[in-house]
């Protein structure tokens, strides 16, 4: 992030749509979008979204666990590794 050739006016937004959303497709960079020299959105391409989502859900699974492990809750860790594989798997 912080590069400046991913920070972009909505004007060039709307002039060069084609071209910005493939190159969303070919890197997992996002696009900053700025209004009046103000950051005002980020954009990012399906493929870095659904990574994104994913290493989320494994962050919150995580923090889950370490919940129930502080208040001596939880599974056994075969339990756990199993389902943490699970995820692991999972397409991204």
């Amino acid at each position: 992030m912080g590069n400046l050739s991913n920070i972009i006016p909505v004007s060039d937004l709307r002039q060069n749509a084609a071209k910005l959303l493939k190159q969303l497709k070919n890197t997992k960079d996002p696009l900053i979008i700025t209004q009046r020299g103000r950051a005002a959105a980020v954009m990012i391409g399906v493929d870095a979204y659904e990574e994104f989502e994913h290493e989320k859900e494994l962050l919150r699974v995580l923090a889950k666990g370490n919940s129930e492990i502080e208040a001596s809750e939880g599974y056994d860790l075969d339990t756990v590794l199993r389902d943490a594989d699970l995820i692991l798997v999972e397409p991204s």
